[in-house]
C-alpha cells in the first residue's frame, strides 16, 4: 500500500529526507490496522508505504482481493487522518490523503521471504540516496545538480560522500530511517487490573510490538519469533540475490476492460454498528447523508476521470468515463485510491457536519469495480441502485415509525412482511400522518453528483455569470427516467 505523497509531503512541509513524526504516524496507523484485522500477522513499512501479511489460513472476506485491499487502505487512511493532531498538534491537515494498494499472493514461504527482502532492500537504497540527495541540496546545490552528482553512484560511494562532505556515518543514522519498521503481535505481560493491595495483576496478551531489524528476511530474526513462524512458516536459509521481477509475478492484478464504463462502488463496513454508536437518527440522518455527499463531491474534484456518482445510505457508485486511463485501468489501484480518499475525507470533514459529536472510532469502506460495456446497461445499473433506494427507504421509514410507536423490532418486521408499496404508503398516511412522496428527496431519491457543462447562471432573472465547465453539482433527482440523461448528455458523453 503506497500513499500518493509527493504533493502531500510538500504541502505539509515534512522534514527532508525523513520526517520522524510522519513516520511515527504511519507506524501508529499500521498498529491500528493490526488491532482491527486479527488475520494480519506481520507488517513492514518505511517512508510512505506499508505491507501487511495475512496468515496462510486466512478466510478474511473469502480472500476476495478487492474487498481486502480496499478495506485495509480505507481503514489505514481513516486512522491516519484521525491521529494527525496527535502527531502534528500545531500543523493543520490541509487535505485528505489517498492510498493505493495491491495484493501479492505468496505461493510459498520462500516467496514471502523474497518479498520482504526486496522491500527492505528498497528501503536501504532509497533512504541512502535520499539522504545524500537532500544533504547536497541543503548544501547549496540545485535539484538537477544533486541528481547529477549521484548519477550511477554505488552504495560505498554514497557512504563516502556522506562522511567526507558532511561528516555523517550512514550506519549511525536512526534505525527507523535505514531499516524501516516491523510490526507483529507478541505475547507480553500486561497489567489488567490491581488487587486490593494495589499490586498489579498481569495477564499474557497478544500485543502489537515494533522492532527494527537489519535483516527482516533473515532466519536469525524470523525464526526467533514464534508468532511469525507458527502462522507464516519457517525460513530455511538466508536470501541471496533478490530478483524483484520474480516477486512481481505473484502480484494480483486485474485490468479493467478498455473502452467500458467502470463503476467503483463503495459500501460502509459494519455501518449498522457505526450508526448506532454515533446515534444517527433513524430512519435517515440528514447530516450523515450530507457528509457522504460532501465526500463524493470531493472525490469528483480529486479524480477528473470520474464523471458521475450516485449515493444512498452508506454506499456510493462512481462512474469513470469510458476512455479513462486512470492508473492504467489497474483495478486494485483505482479501487483503493477512491475508497481511501473517500474515507479520509469522511474523517477530515466529520467535525463540519457533527460539530458536537465526537468520532468514536474510524469508519471503513470496502470497494469493488465492475465494467459495463454499453450505455444502456450502465443506465440500468444506476436505475437499479435508485430503485433499491426507494425500496429500502420506504421500508425503513415504516419500520422505524412502528418501532418509535412502541412495537419491538421483531413485531415491526412481522407487521411489514409481505407488504407492497401501496400498503406501506397507506400505513404511513393512516397511522402516522406521513405522505411518503412529501418526504425530502434526499431520502427518497438518493444523491447524484456530476460535472456541469458550461452554462449561463441566472439569478432572479438577471445573468450573474457562467458556471465553469467541470464544476461539480449535487442533486436529488430521478435518474431512472431518461429525461435526466437527455437533459445532461455531456455527463456520459455517449
Amino acid at each position: 500500500m503506497v500513499v500518493i505523497f509527493l504533493d502531500f509531503v510538500k504541502l505539509h512541509e515534512f522534514e527532508k529526507p525523513n520526517d520522524e513524526t510522519a513516520l511515527s504516524l504511519m507506524n501508529s496507523s499500521s498498529a491500528a490496522v493490526l488491532e482491527e484485522f486479527p488475520d494480519i500477522i506481520f507488517a513492514y513499512g518505511y517512508s510512505d508505504e506499508y505491507s501487511f501479511v495475512f496468515k496462510k489460513t486466512s478466510r478474511f472476506y473469502q480472500r476476495r482481493a478487492s474487498k481486502i485491499l480496499s478495506l485495509v487502505a480505507s481503514f489505514f487512511a481513516a486512522v491516519y487522518v484521525a491521529k494527525w493532531k496527535e502527531f502534528f498538534p500545531q500543523k493543520k491537515l490541509e487535505y485528505a490523503p489517498s492510498f493505493t494498494s495491491k495484493v501479492v499472493s505468496c505461493a510459498s514461504v520462500e516467496v514471502l521471504q523474497a518479498y520482504l527482502a526486496w522491500r527492505q532492500l528498497d528501503c536501504h537504497a532509497n533512504n541512502q540516496y535520499d539522504t545524500c540527495f537532500w544533504m547536497l541540496v541543503k548544501s547549496g546545490k540545485s535539484i538537477s545538480e544533486a541528481q547529477e552528482v549521484l548519477k550511477d553512484t554505488q552504495k560505498q560511494q554514497k557512504n563516502e560522500l556522506l562522511f567526507q562532505n558532511f561528516g555523517i556515518n550512514y550506519k549511525t543514522l536512526p534505525e527507523l530511517f535505514r531499516q524501516g519498521s516491523c510490526l507483529f503481535k507478541k505475547k507480553v505481560d500486561e497489567t489488567v487490573k490491581h488487587d486490593e493491595n494495589g499490586n498489579p495483576v498481569k495477564r499474557l496478551r497478544r500485543k502489537a510490538v515494533f522492532v527494527h531489524s537489519e535483516n527482516i528476511s533473515g532466519i536469525n530474526f524470523w525464526n526467533e519469533q514464534p508468532s511469525l513462524y507458527n502462522d507464516l512458516g519457517h525460513f530455511t536459509k538466508d536470501i541471496g540475490k533478490i530478483e524483484p521481477d520474480f516477486i512481481r509475478l505473484f502480484q494480483f492484478e486485474n485490468k479493467l476492460l478498455p473502452l467500458t464504463w467502470a463503476v467503483v462502488r463503495i459500501d460502509g463496513c459494519h455501518f449498522h454498528r457505526f450508526s448506532d454508536v454515533h446515534e444517527f437518527e433513524k430512519p435517515n440522518d440528514e447530516q450523515a447523508l450530507k457528509l457522504m455527499n460532501s465526500c463524493a463531491v470531493a472525490v469528483l474534484k480529486e479524480f477528473e476521470n470520474i464523471h458521475f456518482a450516485y449515493g444512498v445510505s452508506d454506499e456510493y457508485s462512481f462512474v469513470l468515463k469510458k476512455e479513462s486511463e486512470l492508473y492504467k485501468r489497474q483495478s486494485s489501484k483505482i479501487i483503493s485510491a477512491v475508497t481511501s480518499f473517500f474515507t479520509s475525507t469522511y474523517v477530515l470533514q466529520w467535525g463540519e457536519f457533527f460539530p458536537h459529536k465526537e468520532l468514536k472510532y474510524p469508519p471503513s469502506f470496502d470497494g469493488r469495480a465492475v465494467c459495463y460495456p454499453t450505455y444502456n446497461i450502465l443506465l440500468d445499473y444506476l436505475a437499479w441502485r435508485q430503485v433499491d433506494c426507494h425500496i429500502n427507504n420506504q421500508y425503513n421509514t415504516c419500520f422505524w415509525m412502528l418501532v418509535k410507536s412502541g412495537k419491538t423490532k421483531t413485531q415491526s418486521q412481522d407487521y411489514l412482511k409481505g407488504t407492497q408499496t401501496r400498503e406501506k404508503n397507506e400505513l404511513l398516511s393512516r397511522q402516522f400522518g406521513i405522505e411518503y412522496n412529501s418526504l425530502p428527496q434526499i431520502f427518497r431519491m438518493g444523491s447524484s453528483v456530476f460535472r456541469l457543462k458550461e452554462a449561463v447562471a441566472v439569478e432572479n432573472g438577471v445573468v450573474s455569470g457562467k458556471k465553469l465547465e467541470g464544476e461539480v453539482a449535487l442533486d436529488h433527482c430521478n435518474i431512472i427516467e431518461r429525461c435526466f440523461w437527455e437533459e445532461h448528455p455531456h455527463i456520459l458523453n455517449y
